[in-house]
């Protein structure tokens, strides 16, 4: 029953002073308004940054490094193993990158429930002829399907199809800009030469363009045995296996028990893009600090009105402590209020939220850089709903109990006797 008549005279005082009441309401509002369409906006522009490269790398990349020996002949001599050696200017050791048994390690990975799936890969540097002029590039040796299931490769190819590499023999895909400087077009023959200066011609059957320039200006794309083929090399030749996990945030601890099992170089994607996943939490804490510091200000905003209404409303709340309500119940009423306006305030900012943040998606965004996007990225996470609406409780509920705690100290008999 005193519950039903806290409410009733929250309800009243809101109405009564219903100017003051709006203001507080838009504030909260507009807070979780931008707040809701920027986080939307920031964490979908992050995706959409990080994925140009992490949707093209694999959680993890089993390889033959090119470095020098872990392990000196010195160090292996038992005449000088209690000595400690000081060698300068260790050389590169002559190391095949060919990944040695590769087809074992392949087939023993396919049995761990851990991976989601595995492509194999064959990389080598080429030149590309043009005229009397050759251009520096890599060429990697793909398995098209699983390239297209793994790593979204379908989405950067604008011209052309990834699965023409499995169908057409001796058949490539070109980074755009790439195709730019050798003037090339669909279905045109591409000439290259290898290392060993030997010379074939490869058909052009798509156009790959991800988003980074200096990538598209030298990598190429064909089938794992069509590389091999140029190389000279046999079927079971391997440069690199890329594996991708159904967790991710395993990845660096299971390339440590990859490289040892395997004994060969794993590199995890925490390791290769440590840039990307800074950058994407900075721009994540840059928005939320912006959203809560809206929500605060809105928070002062409900505090003065609530000094306010205190102060108009000595008089009601000395009649109503002397009618029998204790300063518990005073206080409650205040904080009833501040919670009315937190809620109301909050659901229509979630409302407008959604609805900026939908109109925000329908912005065309265009630019030759990114030719797979058409608007702006937003990013529809129910989590951002639930975490501005709860701030908004919380922040409206500390700026009423500063004030509702207030009025309900104030002694009725010191108003009346006053007045």
């Amino acid at each position: 029953m005193i519950s039903k008549l806290i409410a009733d005279i929250a309800k009243t005082l809101l109405i009564a002073r219903w100017k003051q009441t709006l203001v507080a309401a838009i504030g909260v509002t507009f807070s979780i308004t931008m707040f809701i369409s920027l986080l939307s906006f920031m964490t979908g522009l992050n995706t959409l940054l990080d994925n140009l490269i992490l949707n093209r790398t694999p959680h993890i990349k089993l390889y033959n490094d090119i470095k020098p020996s872990e392990n000196s002949p010195i160090d292996q001599s038992e005449k000088y193993s209690k000595t400690h050696n000081f060698i300068s200017s260790v050389k590169v050791k002559n190391r095949d990158i060919n990944i040695y048994n590769s087809e074992a390690i392949i087939n023993a990975l396919k049995k761990d429930n851990r991976i989601k799936g595995i492509a194999p890969k064959v990389i080598s540097q080429v030149f590309f002829n043009t005229g009397q002029t050759v251009l520096a590039g890599v060429i990697n040796g793909i398995d098209a399907e699983a390239e297209r299931k793994l790593f979204h490769f379908d989405d950067y190819i604008t011209k052309g199809n990834a699965i023409d590499l499995k169908n057409t023999s001796n058949s490539i895909i070109l980074g755009n800009v790439l195709a730019e400087k050798l003037l090339v077009k669909i279905g045109d023959l591409i000439q290259i030469t290898t290392q060993n200066g030997e010379i074939f011609s490869l058909k052009l059957v798509g156009i790959f363009q991800s988003g980074l320039r200096d990538f598209d200006k030298t990598q190429s794309f064909s089938s794992i045995n069509t590389v091999q083929k140029i190389l000279g090399k046999t079927n079971n030749y391997i440069t690199d296996i890329q594996i991708k996990l159904y967790d991710v945030n395993t990845a660096p601890l299971l390339a440590k028990d990859f490289h040892n099992t395997f004994e060969i170089d794993a590199e995890d994607i925490q390791t290769a893009n440590a840039q990307f996943e800074t950058g994407s939490k900075i721009r994540t804490i840059i928005s939320y600090s912006v959203g809560i510091t809206l929500l605060i200000v809105a928070g002062f905003g409900i505090y003065n009105i609530l000094n306010m209404m205190i102060y108009e409303k000595m008089d009601s709340i000395a009649i109503l402590k002397a009618t029998g309500f204790s300063g518990k119940d005073v206080k409650n009423i205040f904080l009833t209020i501040a919670l009315g306006i937190g809620f109301f305030g909050g659901m229509l900012g979630l409302v407008f939220g959604f609805l900026l943040s939908s109109i925000i998606d329908q912005i065309p965004f265009k630019t030759s850089a990114l030719p797979t996007i058409t608007t702006f990225p937003i990013n529809y996470n129910l989590n951002f709903y639930l975490i501005a609406f709860l701030f908004s409780l919380v922040t409206t509920y500390f700026a009423g109990y500063f004030p509702a705690k207030k009025a309900s100290k104030i002694d009725p008999v010191v108003i009346i006797r006053g007045k």
